[in-house]
């Protein structure tokens, strides 16, 4: 774990660390934690190294490159016993700073630095570069691959390159002459990583919209969620331009507020375009009222809410799952939403493509529910796989033709008794298919009305249209234990993470728990199935308010005495220490009782 001060440049050479140990084919997961200021304030970057191929946290550090004053007594704290201590010795360790449990490596970097470079700012630079050589050795990282990444980055930059070069083989070349390297805990080769890619799951999203017919994206900048439409704007820069015209065929628009935003989606929509928005709870707070319009007047959008620390400003730069009854029931009324709660960036690229094609068929807002883990930290996954004779399912779209032949149209008409009515793009025919948009009571011909009976109608039939849901988004995975269960556990998206090395963990220690992780809401009736097949199920999330197992219950009609929650919410990803600890506590209280060998 690297332990920095914000715009120290650090993160970058971090970065490298984790590359360099993938690019030998070892498993990492690395995680920026960083603060909502540009400069000054703590910063961490942990790198996970697991040949088994976890890709959670593990809620302990094995070595420490402590590297920030600010945070030096929380550093140490973390560090397992026998680990290790990385720090600038170029001021003497004060006595009772350092753990006699812990293996305390200094390495003079401030004074390294400043005889080797007399500007400020590369005296800083470098010192991350510095440091990046001496992991190398004391790890025995092949600096070859580091070389390989400088290579990448500086291509075409020969005296950037070269200085980063010497920068990497003065700390690698002290840390052989000063210390044993290397240490016992090191990094060798393997195959471990397999085809697999590193990627964040908001660049993984803005593929899926390219990929799911996506042109026309507006936004309005909020971290965590910028740099899907960044993303968004490069890829359709490349595949989304005429090769013969350099015509381009999308347009993105960065609105002055959330407002505009969402407008111009449902207005695209309206049009026919696959239109989208990325957002923050707090984006999705200012979209209530259009989000309302979309579903009643039945337009097709979809929305990206990567969550943050909420409510109100929170912790911009901090993970949550705390919008999911915000987005389920968004604007005023009765409303229901269709919700997606990828898992990795992998699930982000194809639920990304899929909310598209819900949006059509349902004609109804999609979201999809990522958060900064998985948008912003690159992540360890299966490669992206599409088929290319797949069609984009535009849903009940009414043609010309269908006019021509005399077929009758209702806008709001369920003639096919799924709640879904059919509907005509702008200018299909010159004379029929037409019909008035609104947000107001209508009857099923879209005509203004306020009529008890037919406002009734029309609400019916979106729940039914709710229900048609149900059996259109991704259905749950449901994992059987490998031995007897006598307790089930659920999760959603980011969690997943730390969840498969839990159980892992719990197993071994006598607690197997049958598992079901949801995709999506509606909850298909498998849902409800699972919970009630054993007294307890435990159900893992990261919000205050238990969210997920509120809606568990609303909808599913469960019994809340069932359902066990394991909350996290300070704003880390979740580690597999804590969950492990949390269910096995709750498992005895609730006399979810380990399953034993009894010696004969």
């Amino acid at each position: 774990k690297f332990a920095n001060v914000n715009g120290s440049g650090s993160a970058s050479a971090n970065g490298l660390f984790a590359k360099a140990i993938l690019r030998m084919g070892v498993p990492v997961s690395a995680r920026n934690i960083f603060p909502s200021n540009i400069q000054g304030l703590p910063t961490w970057y942990e790198v996970r190294v697991s040949e088994a191929g976890w890709r959670g946290r593990r809620g302990s550090v094995d070595l420490m490159v402590a590297m920030n004053p600010q945070t030096w007594e929380k550093d140490v704290a973390e560090i397992e016993s026998g680990g290790y201590l990385f720090y600038d010795s170029t001021k003497a360790l004060p006595q009772g700073k350092s753990r006699e449990d812990v293996t305390a490596l200094g390495m003079p970097l401030t004074a390294i630095c400043n005889a080797a470079y007399t500007d400020a700012r590369q005296r800083q630079l470098f010192k991350n570069i510095v440091y990046l050589g001496a992991l190398a050795a004391l790890l025995d990282l092949d600096p070859a691959e580091i070389e390989k990444l400088f290579a990448e980055q500086y291509k075409g930059k020969e005296a950037l390159l070269e200085s980063n070069r010497k920068a990497l083989h003065m700390g690698r070349d002290y840390a052989l002459a000063h210390f044993a390297c290397p240490l016992p805990l090191r990094v060798r080769r393997s195959s471990a990583v397999g085809d697999r890619i590193f990627i964040d799951g908001n660049s993984a999203a803005a593929l899926g919209c390219v990929y799911g017919g996506a042109t026309v994206a507006a936004w309005y900048p909020i971290t965590p969620s910028s740099s899907l439409a960044e993303a968004f704007a490069k890829y359709c820069g490349k595949f989304r331009v005429d090769p013969d015209t350099g015509e381009h065929r999308y347009a993105i628009v960065q609105a002055e507020d959330e407002l505009a935003s969402i407008g111009i989606v449902i207005g695209a929509a309206w049009n026919g375009a696959r239109a989208f928005t990325t957002t923050s709870g707090p984006g999705i707070s200012l979209m209530q009222e259009f989000i309302g319009l979309a579903y009643f007047a039945e337009i097709p959008a979809v929305l990206f809410d990567i969550q943050r620390g909420s409510p109100s400003t929170g912790m911009p730069t901090r993970t949550q799952q705390a919008d999911l009854v915000t987005c389920a029931y968004a604007s005023h009324g009765d409303t229901k939403h269709v919700l997606l709660f990828p898992e990795d960036p992998k699930e982000c690229f194809e639920m990304g493509a899929a909310a598209f094609d819900l949006a059509d068929r349902l004609q109804t807002p999609v979201f999809v529910l990522s958060d900064l883990d998985i948008g912003m930290q690159d992540w360890l996954c299966d490669p992206f796989v599409w088929d290319d004779s797949r069609k984009l399912d535009r849903g009940k779209v009414m043609t010309r033709a269908e006019l021509e032949a005399g077929r009758e149209f209702g806008r709001y008409l369920d003639v096919d008794g799924d709640g879904i009515p059919y509907r005509t793009y702008p200018g299909t025919h010159p004379t029929r298919g037409s019909f008035f948009t609104r947000g107001s009571t209508k009857d099923r011909y879209a005509r203004y009305t306020e009529e008890g009976p037919a406002y009734v109608d029309n609400v019916q039939r979106l729940l039914r249209k709710f229900e048609t849901a149900k059996k259109l988004v991704p259905a749950p995975v449901i994992e059987r234990s490998a031995k007897p269960a006598r307790a089930g556990v659920i999760w959603f998206g980011s969690t997943g993470a730390a969840m498969a090395e839990s159980l892992a963990n719990l197993a071994a220690d006598g607690i197997h728990l049958d598992r079901l992780r949801i995709r999506a809401f509606p909850f298909c009736d498998d849902v409800a199935d699972f919970i009630t097949s054993y007294d307890q199920v435990f159900v893992v999330e990261q919000n205050r308010d238990a969210q997920l197992k509120m809606l568990l219950v609303n909808e599913c009609g469960i019994d809340p005495n069932r359902l066990i929650s394991v909350l996290h919410y300070d704003g880390t990803p979740l580690t597999a220490r804590f969950v492990t600890r949390e269910i096995a506590e709750k498992a005895a209280v609730f006399n979810v009782k380990p399953l034993r060998k009894v010696a004969p």
